[in-house]
């Protein structure tokens, strides 16, 4: 458990400092989504990166991680270097793909056009 002094005045202006840093953070996330970044793991870059730092300030001030035992804290960001290494192992591996189209699944082709002349709009 946490040791350090129980102060609510201090407390409740932390969690609105959170709560202010969130809402902007939620509204850099709004705003970049409207931005191209150049390729599309550019884009993914920049949403897992405000993502990220969103989740550290709710894990630091939510979950009590920065008046916690540091073996704690240590626990924490290991999860997050591990879903890091897994995300980017994900990302490496479908950026290496072409357009791969299974054998066995038939080919996407359009349909077939008529040649056949319209017919002629009848006059009365």
């Amino acid at each position: 458990m946490s040791e350090h002094t129980h102060n609510p005045k201090a407390e409740a202006a932390l969690y609105l400092k959170t709560l202010i840093a969130l809402l902007i953070l939620t509204g850099i996330t709004v705003g970049a989504s409207y931005i191209h970044f150049g390729s599309g793991a550019a884009n993914v870059v920049v949403a897992l990166t405000i993502a990220t730092i969103k989740a550290t300030l709710v894990a630091l001030i939510f979950m009590h991680l920065l008046h916690d035992k540091p073996v704690n804290g240590l626990i924490a960001a290991a999860g997050f270097v591990f879903l890091g290494l897994f995300l980017m192992f994900t990302l490496i591996d479908f950026d290496s793909r072409q357009d791969y189209q299974p054998r066995n699944m038939p080919a996407v082709v359009a349909p077939p056009t008529s040649t056949a002349p319209a017919p002629a709009a009848e006059h009365k």
